[in-house]
């Protein structure tokens, strides 16, 4: 058995390509930025944002397995045969990070923590009120594996979790919205706003001047899904209008954020360079040795994406 790696990580290809051959023993694993690949032995592919027309070039694919959360990357890049599965990333590190990730923003923000980074600078001394948690009410948009593990994280805290969907979701303690009818609803309610939505045709651009206006005055946005579920330019208008007190990113439209990006000196906003929860080489292929193993014993992989509504 042979299989491909291909990432953008070239940081990091020797631990991946080790943790590779550890979980997968007696295959053969090629990197694509190598000149010497069999690509017709080729039978399983791990790719972050592969280059495009590599996959093509796998005449004997059973299945892609994506090293991230997103497929979005894929599905628009790639010229993948649609008979060959491809699998999203889901294991256990990549969820906690993510969980790590939000609670700590929401705590933050929750808080009130930045300003008194501010009053240090000044300096000044000068304490400030801050509501229960179960009287903060926090929405999660999008209820998959990452946003319902960070909601079931802050409703154990005591906030007041609500989540958004496709469809409806079952989350015990978490009030569930479903479906465009019940958008306005769960954004109404919401004062601190967590985008963990796949990126679809349907939800590009769901975070926009519309839909932000909906937010209660002084409403924060943490995004840590994918860059183009925002307008970027709707954003800083309801932040300088002060509708919005502020912004938590962690994705952006293009990446590295450009440094002539207004989002960088826009004062209320956050910026992390996407790194709210980074896949772990080994604990992400030994979930993808499992699948493997399911495969080449004639079963489904599990994880594998509806290429109809994009996850």
């Amino acid at each position: 058995m042979a299989v491909l790696f291909s990432t953008r990580w070239e940081k990091h290809t020797k631990r991946w390509l080790d943790a590779i051959q550890g979980a997968l023993t007696d295959v053969t694993v090629f990197n694509g930025a190598d000149n010497d690949v069999d690509w017709a032995a080729i039978e399983y592919a791990l790719v972050w944002q592969p280059p495009p027309g590599m996959l093509h070039q796998c005449s004997n694919l059973k299945a892609v397995f994506n090293l991230g959360a997103g497929v979005d990357y894929v599905l628009e890049h790639s010229d993948l045969p649609t008979d060959v599965p491809l699998v999203r990333r889901v294991d256990p590190c990549l969820t906690e990070g993510m969980i790590e990730y939000v609670t700590h923003w929401v705590l933050h923000i929750h808080r009130g923590f930045a300003r008194y980074r501010n009053y240090q600078n000044e300096p000044k001394w000068r304490p400030h009120w801050y509501p229960r948690p179960q009287d903060r009410r926090v929405g999660i948009l999008g209820l998959g594996a990452l946003g319902g593990a960070a909601a079931r994280q802050l409703q154990s805290i005591g906030f007041d979790v609500a989540g958004w969907s496709r469809s409806s979701k079952t989350i015990d303690g978490v009030t569930s919205f479903a479906g465009d009818d019940q958008l306005e609803a769960f954004l109404n309610r919401t004062e601190i706003l967590v985008c963990l939505l796949p990126l679809t045709p349907a939800t590009k651009g769901i975070i926009n001047a519309k839909t932000l206006a909906q937010l209660p005055e002084g409403a924060q946005v943490i995004n840590v899904a994918r860059g183009g579920h925002v307008v970027d330019e709707d954003l800083i208008k309801a932040l300088d209008s002060d509708h919005l007190a502020g912004a938590v990113l962690d994705v952006f439209h293009e990446e590295p954020l450009p440094l002539d990006h207004p989002f960088w000196k826009t004062p209320k906003v956050t910026i992390t360079p996407h790194v709210a929860s980074l896949t772990n080489p080994e604990t992400a292929c030994a979930e993808i040795a499992k699948d493997i193993t399911r495969m080449e014993a004639g079963k489904s992989a599990r994880y594998v994406v509806d290429r109809d509504v994009g996850y």
